[in-house]
């Protein structure tokens, strides 16, 4: 039997308004017959979706591979059990409620040969409102790394993967984790990559935010978010390189994954949680170095992570609030420091350090040291960052410098 290019590996469970869009855009791939597999792994569906793939089985021989087993409470079990049933030169997995461009197989698997690539991501476009950062898409790109690219922003494993490499390091999605089991996956498979390449040319893959917010993501629960980026936070301390490789990873979690579970939804949690999150955030803080990339966060994501930290779950609540209310605090002088006048700014019952706070030092230098570094401006002027994220940075007093001095004045 011959080996395929490539082997989609899908997860299936629930997702029947979908899947059909999804199936058909695998049928229709340009791919020549015999060079795509589809191994589609149905997790205890009870919407019909596993009849629907033995429908698909049956009317087109030889291109899928269906297997049912009982639910396993999450889509890392069912990947890996399609992962261990491929046998194409390359892995590509797809969501079941996604869907692929009609030349995307051919177009990722002809850049990955002619590139020598290990890694492949396709350009990806959010639909239904789904929020796809696109910074690391601006342009083809042979090779990219953590350093020099927007890598770290795109970390779900909705990518072209060299299955040597997968089978060579033992790479599987870790079951216990109920939500971001493909980011460590896809960490640990670009930092062990000999080269990581952007396919940017072609609408390759479509992420679909469901009407019913059913989305995996879209329905877990604050702890095991947590538990997912500490998971995907050891990988990097385990295998990043120290200094920008390893920073820019922190930046993702530390910018936007932790604290959007800090926001106006902490207020919703029963107090205990709220206790039982800030205790999770603290470990976080401690274990992974959030604080060595404080320089790189705007002030409001910097004082709710240490608000968490320092076990202070009323004083979040009340900066929540503060910014629900108000937005972007006064401005307070001392000497040449401006600071971000937030409730908790030198109040005695929280004792957070000014440093925290500060907005700008009126000294050439040290207003460069409180400022998002030129990497992370860089990054934002290619639309990486979330829109939330990207507002607050904008805001703050040095981003137009350093805005200007990577894009040439372009926004």
């Amino acid at each position: 039997m011959s080996v395929p290019d490539v082997t989609v590996v899908v997860a299936v469970y629930n997702t029947v308004p979908y899947l059909t869009a999804c199936l058909d855009s695998l049928v229709g791939q340009s791919l020549a017959p015999g060079r795509l597999e589809v191994v589609a792994v149905d997790d205890g569906s009870t919407d019909g979706g596993g009849e629907l793939l033995d429908a698909y089985a049956a009317r087109h021989p030889g291109l899928f591979t269906v297997v049912h087993q009982p639910n396993s409470g999450g889509p890392a079990g069912p990947t890996n059990r399609g992962l261990e049933l491929a046998r194409g030169r390359y892995v590509l997995f797809l969501g079941a409620d996604d869907w692929l461009g009609e030349e995307a197989l051919e177009r990722l698997v002809a850049a990955a040969d002619a590139w020598g690539s290990d890694v492949v991501v396709p350009k990806q476009v959010g639909v239904n409102g789904r929020l796809v950062p696109q910074g690391i898409f601006h342009a083809d790109a042979e090779s990219v790394g953590f350093a020099d690219s927007a890598l770290a922003w795109a970390l779900a494993d909705t990518k072209l993967f060299r299955l040597d490499l997968v089978r060579r390091h033992g790479l599987r999605r870790d079951e216990r984790l109920k939500v971001f089991s493909d980011q460590p996956f896809t960490l640990e498979a670009c930092l062990r990559a000999a080269r990581v390449s952007v396919l940017a040319d072609y609408d390759c893959y479509f992420l679909v935010l469901r009407d019913d917010r059913g989305n995996v993501t879209e329905r877990a629960g604050v702890l095991d978010r947590l538990r997912g980026i500490a998971a995907l936070q050891q990988v990097a301390a385990e295998l990043a390189c120290p200094g920008e490789e390893l920073d820019a990873i922190r930046v993702r979690s530390f910018a936007w994954d932790v604290p959007r579970l800090l926001d106006e939804g902490f207020l919703l949690l029963a107090e205990e949680t709220q206790g039982r999150v800030c205790a999770e955030v603290a470990g976080l803080v401690e274990r992974f170095g959030a604080r060595e990339v404080y320089h790189r966060l705007p002030v409001a994501e910097r004082v709710r992570l240490e608000l968490a930290a320092a076990g202070r779950p009323e004083a979040l609540r009340n900066q929540i609030r503060y910014e629900a209310a108000h937005g972007e605090p006064p401005a307070v002088r001392d000497g040449r420091r401006l600071y971000a006048d937030y409730p908790a700014f030198r109040d005695a019952g929280t004792g957070l350090p000014d440093e925290l706070f500060l907005l700008r030092e009126e000294t050439a230098g040290a207003a460069e040291a409180a400022a998002p570094s030129p990497g992370l401006a860089r990054q934002l002027w290619r639309g990486l960052v979330p829109a939330q994220l990207r507002r607050g940075l904008r805001r703050h007093p040095a981003w137009r410098r350093f805005a200007d001095s990577v894009s040439g004045g372009v926004r």
